[in-house]
């Protein structure tokens, strides 16, 4: 029988947290396998609450072992996953897979075994993922594809002539009605195998927040392991309720340095000032559309003026040095 270990990652959410734990282990019924919850160093008394609970609730005896765990510092999405990932099964056992699920997801009873069917039935496939939701059902946009020039042309421009010309670029595409392959997923509810991540490696911890799922699933790819959508899997999510992004007044760093990391780590500085190009150019004929409409942008204020001089201050510093977005901001928000 296959086996699972289940991470969930806290930020100062032990409440929520706990419901996601509950949700997760009511739809882990019949699967081997553990959970563990990593807190990402709240410092807010999040890991001692949850700690107790967990142990009052009897779950740390349960089929499903659960174990409460102290990242000891907040290096970010892909850093506290990677703690629950190699802190393993209880038993010192490796897992056959690894489901990460976020701390405001809420799967439906059979949204984990949907995932773990899939990839026992496509042994080629390296990740799955979810059908992800609002809690008032209003669907997600989950499935993408990888980011590129013109992909970030199309995003910035906003203009339908020209998302039907580059529609096989569109980053943020169409949600899928049926189980596909893409690109990649956002990691609010992934499955991945075991063997792939020892083949490739775990999340780059150098990315503290945004584009970490981007970077794993196409180092999957490139490896021969694709992605699968599953459909039917279907996982209720509040969203953003650690990171803040639906009330950015400005992107943040953080933001800027993952996205900025990616596209060097992955095609080069070039390619990357090209993207940061892109986006310009389609953003600000979208927003001198908007002047003659007289409707607001919408953005977070000086979007396009913090990229640029973001790409071109840290592109022209790659150009001397190798870029590391391990060097982030000193004012990280707080997951």
């Amino acid at each position: 029988m296959a086996r699972l270990l289940t991470v969930i990652l806290n930020w100062r959410t032990p409440e929520m947290t706990l419901k996601a734990v509950e949700a997760a282990l009511a739809a882990l019924d019949g699967i081997a396998g553990a959970l563990v919850v990593v807190d990402n160093n709240s410092g807010d008394g999040s890991y001692e609450r949850m700690a107790a609970e967990v142990a009052a609730r009897g779950w740390d005896r349960g089929p499903q072992a659960v174990r409460v765990l102290q990242s000891g510092r907040n290096g970010g999405f892909g850093a506290g996953n990677n703690f629950g990932i190699r802190a393993g099964l209880p038993d010192g056992s490796r897992p056959d897979y690894v489901y990460i699920l976020n701390s405001d997801a809420f799967p439906a009873p059979d949204a984990i075994r949907a995932l773990l069917d899939h990839l026992e039935a496509h042994p080629t496939t390296g990740f799955a993922g979810s059908f992800i939701h609002g809690p008032d059902g209003t669907p997600h946009r989950t499935a993408f594809r990888f980011p590129s020039i013109l992909g970030e042309f199309e995003q910035n421009i906003r203009f339908g002539p020209v998302s039907r010309l580059l529609a096989r670029h569109i980053v943020a595409q169409p949600l899928p009605e049926a189980t596909t392959r893409v690109d990649w997923l956002a990691g609010a509810s992934l499955m991945m195998r075991q063997s792939v991540l020892d083949e490739i490696g775990l999340f780059d911890e150098r990315f503290f927040l945004y584009f970490e799922e981007t970077d794993l699933c196409r180092r999957a790819a490139l490896a021969g392991w694709p992605t699968d959508y599953v459909r039917q899997s279907r996982v209720a999510h509040i969203g953003s309720v650690s990171t803040g992004m639906k009330t950015w007044a400005r992107i943040p760093q953080f933001w800027l340095d993952s996205r900025l990391h990616y596209y060097v780590k992955n095609h080069g500085v070039a390619y990357a000032m090209g993207a940061t190009m892109a986006a310009l150019v389609g953003g600000a004929l979208w927003r001198a559309r908007l002047v003659i409409q007289r409707k607001d942008r919408g953005d977070p204020s000086g979007f396009l003026r913090d990229m640029v001089a973001h790409g071109v201050a840290r592109g022209l510093r790659a150009m001397r040095r190798p870029f590391s977005a391990a060097k982030l901001s000193k004012t990280r928000p707080n997951r």
